[in-house]
């Protein structure tokens, strides 16, 4: 039923359509640009055995995993502190969205957390932005927390809790 109540508030959140304008049907400024998710992030024990099960089901070679670089690289902060963490991750590249596989490894994280309290399943959902500290600002007045951040080679990336909201976490993704 959790799931179910879940997929049925993201399909009524993000089934807004942007008008002809580019903005929302309320006249509202958008929050993530054109409003496309562009990937789903699971958080799983086992990232080759969960590999092996996506690349059968979607009839794809098995991507390989690489590991998040460590917090000397990626600056990585969990609830306001610096943390060790780190996660291995694989990626199915889809036409239209891309599923990433996180297994955690190390330190405290938003990853650990989830697998600690949820089990395996969907952590978040994604979007590419421009204008990262004015995205986490807006949504700090909706009431959403920033979780975690860090950098990427070419990006930065953060994850905001907006379960109480949506349900789900988000992710926001913004590459240089």
């Amino acid at each position: 039923m959790k799931k179910f109540l879940s997929i049925t508030i993201l399909t009524i959140f993000f089934s807004v359509q942007p008008t002809t304008e580019g903005k929302l049907s309320r006249n509202q400024p958008e929050i993530f640009g054109e409003g496309t998710i562009t990937q789903i992030g699971l958080v799983v024990k086992d990232i080759e055995k969960t590999s092996k099960a996506y690349a059968d089901f979607l009839r794809v070679d098995v991507p390989e995993w690489l590991l998040t670089d460590s917090v000397d690289k990626a600056h990585t902060v969990y609830k306001d502190r610096l943390t060790e963490a780190r996660a291995k991750l694989a990626f199915f590249r889809l036409k239209n969205l891309t599923i990433e596989l996180i297994e955690p490894v190390g330190g405290p994280s938003t990853w650990q957390e989830f697998l600690d309290t949820h089990g395996e399943g969907i952590h978040h959902i994604a979007f590419e932005i421009k204008g990262m500290d004015e995205k986490i600002i807006q949504l700090q007045r909706k009431g959403m927390t920033l979780l975690q951040k860090g950098d990427y080679e070419g990006g930065r990336y953060c994850y905001i809790d907006s379960s109480q909201q949506l349900g789900v976490l988000l992710e926001l993704l913004e590459n240089f």
